[in-house]
C-alpha cells in the first residue's frame, strides 16, 4: 500500500538540484533516509554546465548540495539519516598537496591533468570526508551520518564510458552479485511479451553508529 512518486534530478546541473529540494520542501512531508548513491565512473573529461568537472560535481558536490538544502528538512524530521556511498577507492588517493593543504585544483582537474580513475577515487574520498563532518555537526539535532562501500565489485553499467572497465567487470562478472536486471540483459523480446523492468538494488541498512572513518 505504499505509495511511490519519482521526482526528477540532475546532479550535473546545481539548478536541477535546487529545483528539486524546493519541490521537494513544498510537499511538506518529512524525510528520515537520504541515500545519495548516484554516480559517474570512467567519463571522459568534460565541464558540466557549472563549469565543473563532471565526475567531481555527479558524484560529490551534487550530493553535497542536495544534503545543505534538505539539512533543515532532515533535522525536523529527526531521527532521521543519510548515507553517502562511497568507495574502497578512496584510499588510492589524495586531495592533499605536497604541504598537506587541501589542492582544490584536483577536485576539478583542467583536462591536461585529468584521468578518470583518479578523478572517481578523490570523490569517493570527499564523500567519505563529507560524510563524517555532517554527522559530527547533526548527530546532536538527531541526524546520524554513514559513509558505506556497496561491497566488493557490485556489477551494473556504471563501466559503460569505456571499453577496458567494461571487459574488466564482464569478467569478474560470474564471481559478484548484480544491480541489473536479467530481464534487462536478455535478448529483446516483442513489447507486449516483455514488460519494461528498472534495476533491482537493495538499499544498504548502516547502524547509527560513528560514520566509517
Amino acid at each position: 500500500k505504499a505509495k511511490v512518486e519519482a521526482m526528477t534530478l540532475d546532479l550535473a546541473l546545481l539548478r536541477s538540484v535546487q529545483h528539486f529540494a524546493e519541490a521537494f520542501k513544498a510537499k511538506n512531508v518529512p524525510l528520515h533516509v537520504l541515500v545519495c548513491n548516484a554516480a559517474a565512473f570512467a567519463l571522459p573529461w568534460s565541464l558540466t554546465k557549472d563549469g565543473l568537472e563532471t565526475t567531481f560535481q555527479v558524484n560529490h558536490l551534487g550530493h553535497f548540495y542536495l544534503v545543505q538544502l534538505l539539512e533543515d528538512v532532515l533535522c525536523r524530521s529527526a531521527p532521521a539519516r543519510v548515507v553517502v556511498v562511497s568507495s574502497e577507492s578512496h584510499r588510492f588517493t589524495d586531495i592533499n598537496d605536497s604541504s598537506g593543504k587541501l589542492d582544490f585544483s584536483r577536485l576539478s582537474p583542467s583536462q591536461s591533468e585529468y584521468w578518470a580513475m583518479l578523478a572517481y577515487n578523490r570523490t569517493k574520498l570527499c564523500n567519505i570526508l563529507f560524510s563524517n563532518e555532517l554527522h559530527r555537526r547533526l548527530s546532536p539535532r538527531g541526524v546520524t551520518s554513514n559513509a558505506v562501500h556497496p561491497g566488493n565489485m557490485m556489477y551494473s553499467s556504471i563501466h559503460r564510458n569505456w571499453w577496458v572497465y567494461t571487459l574488466l567487470f564482464t569478467l569478474a562478472r560470474p564471481f559478484t552479485k548484480s544491480m541489473v536486471s536479467p530481464r534487462l540483459l536478455a535478448p529483446p523480446a516483442p513489447p507486449a511479451c516483455l514488460p519494461w523492468r528498472g534495476p533491482a538494488a537493495r538499499a544498504p541498512s548502516p547502524s547509527p553508529s560513528a560514520p566509517v572513518r
